[in-house]
């Protein structure tokens, strides 16, 4: 009985030439497995039938939306996470997600074979590995792009003279991956990184030079959560759907980085997380509003850390669990309303609202009514400066 290899499949060029590569290589049934990720433009069936056609033996759609909003996209909202402060983790978070699906399908369906269509210099084999490391050490990984040296032009060809059922060509040479929080595209003409993106790039965002009208939008969150748009409930897959929209529209979330990978190398990869980064922009703010100032220093480093574990592919270890359990704890009071205008490839805040809120008008304020007492300041400041004061004098003394 040949080998059952379960392939993460997401319906472009490399994982559909590696169903008929796997096959003929291996001799082996491939299992295609894909995920909707809330990556919108294909019909997911579209995608199971190009596998069917690719010559998988069966071909597996997952509805991952919803679980993917709130199991992973959430939880890196709550983190604040941008990693190298710039990048909100779009592939990064899908990762591991799909991981325990592929675990799943592999133990359903009797599969003994992972395959991925990563190659050797990027991020995603580490996550797809260290993923299946911890969840399922016992499968075989297989990955043809880096293990049989599959360069991009080989498997154009090969596609090409199978009459593989790809849209990507020479003409396309983009490898783009995209999914609810957000769009990322590497390759071609962007390898150079003095050629700045061409329009035609993006996909979820509208030119953000384009005149048009500002959108005011109103953005709830419970601890940390968000949970409304405007005042209209919504689950976290709903409200990232319509932040990607409306934010969109207004050309917000475009990132063009050099970025540091975790192999070591430095690689030019272009974004656009309209709704991600709308949402982080208004989480930040609440956080400045709800979270004291200790524990909010202290977490903007646990943000960070927590952004590169991801990022490196440790979803799964005891570090990032235990780093979610204090981020709970900080998300406690972190409840209230964000306004934000969408306007000219920004999302700025307007204002904010919070039953939990550490602002007191009455101490912040200049004018009539001030209840802060200002002769409690200089001896403050005294004995705050004190230790430089001492450091200073001893030093004089020196020179």
């Amino acid at each position: 009985m040949p080998d059952r290899v379960v392939l993460a499949y997401s319906g472009g060029l490399d994982t559909s030439v590696a169903i008929p590569y796997l096959a003929e290589k291996m001799h082996a049934e491939v299992i295609a497995v894909a995920l909707d990720l809330g990556q919108g433009g294909e019909d997911m069936e579209d995608i199971r039938e190009r596998a069917l056609d690719c010559g998988a033996a069966e071909s597996v759609v997952v509805d991952a939306r919803e679980e993917f909003a709130a199991e992973f996209c959430v939880p890196a909202l709550r983190a604040n996470a941008l990693y190298m402060d710039r990048y909100p983790l779009v592939s990064s978070l899908s990762r591991p997600l799909i991981v325990k699906h592929l675990v799943d399908a592999a133990r359903r369906l009797g599969g003994t074979i992972v395959a991925h269509g990563c190659t050797g210099k990027g991020n995603d084999q580490v996550r797809f590995e260290a993923g299946l490391a911890a969840l399922a050490p016992e499968l075989r990984v297989v990955a043809p792009a880096r293990d049989f040296a599959w360069t991009r032009d080989k498997a154009i060809e090969y596609a090409e003279a199978r009459g593989l059922p790809i849209e990507t060509s020479k003409k396309n040479p983009f490898s783009i991956d995209q999914n609810l929080w957000g769009r990322a595209i590497e390759t071609g003409f962007l390898e150079d990184i003095w050629n700045g993106p061409s329009e035609d790039v993006y996909a979820y965002t509208a030119d953000p030079a384009t005149p048009r009208e500002p959108d005011e939008v109103v953005i709830t969150f419970d601890e940390g959560v968000p949970v409304a748009v405007d005042g209209r409930p919504l689950t976290p897959y709903q409200v990232v759907d319509e932040l990607n929209r409306r934010a969109g529209a207004q050309g917000v979330g475009r990132i063009d980085l050099v970025e540091d990978r975790l192999v070591g190398i430095k690689s030019r990869e272009v974004y656009e997380a309209p709704g991600a980064m709308a949402l982080i922009a208004a989480h930040m703010e609440l956080e400045n509003v709800t979270v004291e100032r200790d524990l909010a220093r202290h977490k903007r480093g646990v943000d960070q850390r927590w952004a590169e574990l991801v990022y490196d592919g440790l979803w799964f270890s005891p570090l990032r669990r235990a780093l979610d359990a204090f981020i709970a704890e900080a998300q406690r009071r972190v409840s209230g309303d964000i306004r934000m205008t969408l306007h000219g490839g920004r999302a700025v805040v307007t204002g904010r609202r919070s039953g939990d809120s550490l602002y007191d008008h009455s101490l912040a304020t200049y004018d009539t009514g001030d209840a802060f007492d200002q002769s409690q300041a200089k001896g403050f400041v005294e004995l705050f400066s004190l230790p430089a004061k001492i450091a200073a004098a001893r030093d004089a003394k020196k020179d």
